[in-house]
């Protein structure tokens, strides 16, 4: 879709100032039908997106405009399934999600789009309860999930589901399943100064990451192969079929200031500080202070974001954004071989210290990828 911004009329921004009025956002009535993308509409638009976890920007591009979309929908205001080719999204989903696991129903994260995660719950609710077991949410199921609706709410299950999985996984890496996500790709280079191209250096950094992870004996999958790129929808498809542990998505960043340096890490979380993945938090945490720790580079430190790749996988994923291209000093960085080598060493370092959980740890900066090599064959003994 075209990028909305301050300054456009028509239709299109007529819509987006209805559903701003109707979230609460902005003053004024649905049906005045102003057209105009001012600066009451851009102050809107911000407040808007840092609530749901999105850059912050106050533009309406494809990201934004979906959420806003989903934000109109609540629960009972449609009759929600499961459909394969084109999956429901939407608050009213989400809504759904939470009830079911507050309820104990597993329906994953509620990530707003209804999987066959959420149909399954969703079905043993129903037969639980003596409810038509059709796997739609439609008003009688609606009726029964408020009646039920717990009186203390809190504990979040799915959290703790991921804190135990981790904790089950023991501290060995030998076994762990990773997907590593190179971004861009084929026709999309991404950044672009000179002859440097992003696609290009997270590829290379991507395949730096997975040969070490193989000589631990971990299995390393890459989401994309060096001329494919494949929407973060079907990356994140790709994580959750191969029955993914963790994914690392690899980037660098670019900004209009050539002072923009660092960097910096994301995770699932919503912008207004309710993180929906703690343990995600803790391994964007980790690789954060270690890149920083070994590069030099400034720290731009961690945040919540509801990116697709983060919002739509099953299990943790992080998002490392290394160096500014766009900056002199970190693209010299990021063109020397050993540089990728040491960010690879750092993100591997980061993944053993989830795994270790504070246990036979060593300052941070200091774990050598021989030192994780000793750690795991002492574990084999």
């Amino acid at each position: 879709m075209q990028v909305l911004r301050r300054g456009d009329v028509g239709p299109a921004v007529a819509e987006i100032r209805s559903t701003l009025i109707a979230l609460g956002l902005l003053s004024g009535n649905p049906q005045d039908g102003d057209v105009v993308f001012d600066a009451e509409v851009e102050h809107a638009v911000r407040a808007f997106q840092q609530q749901r976890g999105l850059i912050t920007d106050g533009l309406v591009g494809s990201a934004t405009y979906a959420s806003l979309r989903a934000a109109t929908y609540q629960l009972g205001d449609r009759p929600l399934t499961y459909l394969v080719s084109h999956p429901m999204t939407g608050d009213d989903v989400a809504a759904l999600q939470e009830r079911l696991l507050e309820l104990g129903f597993d329906a994953g994260r509620h990530t707003g789009v209804f999987d066959q995660q959420t149909e399954l719950a969703l079905r043993n609710f129903q037969r639980e309860y003596g409810l038509t077991v059709d796997g739609i949410c439609g008003a009688e199921t609606v009726r029964a999930l408020r009646q039920l609706t717990p009186k203390v709410r809190g504990g979040r299950p799915v959290l703790l589901r991921e804190q135990e999985q981790v904790r089950r996984a023991g501290p060995r890496l030998r076994g762990k399943r990773i997907v590593i996500d190179p971004g861009h790709g084929g026709r999309d280079r991404g950044v672009v100064v000179g002859t440097h191209s992003e696609a290009d250096l997270v590829w290379d950094l991507a395949r730096r990451l997975e040969g070490r992870m193989q000589a631990t004996g971990m299995e390393a999958l890459l989401s994309r192969g060096p001329d494919q790129c494949p929407p973060e929808r079907e990356r994140a498809r790709f994580a959750n079929e191969a029955g993914a542990d963790l994914i690392l998505s690899l980037h660098t960043d670019a900004n209009a200031s050539p002072l923009a340096s660092g960097v910096a890490t994301f995770h699932y979380g919503t912008g207004n500080g309710t993180t929906t993945s703690t343990v995600g938090e803790t391994l964007a945490g980790f690789i954060q202070r270690e890149l920083v720790a070994r590069t030099g580079l400034p720290d731009c430190r961690t945040h919540g974001r509801t990116w697709d790749m983060l919002r739509m996988t099953r299990c943790p994923a992080v998002r490392v954004e290394v160096g500014y291209l766009t900056n002199v000093s970190d693209r010299a960085k990021l063109a020397d071989p050993a540089f990728r080598d040491t960010v690879a060493e750092g993100i591997l370092v980061a993944v053993k210290r989830l795994y270790l959980l504070g246990e036979n740890d060593q300052p941070t900066g200091t774990f050598t990828f021989a030192d994780l090599i000793r750690h795991e064959l002492a574990k084999a003994e």
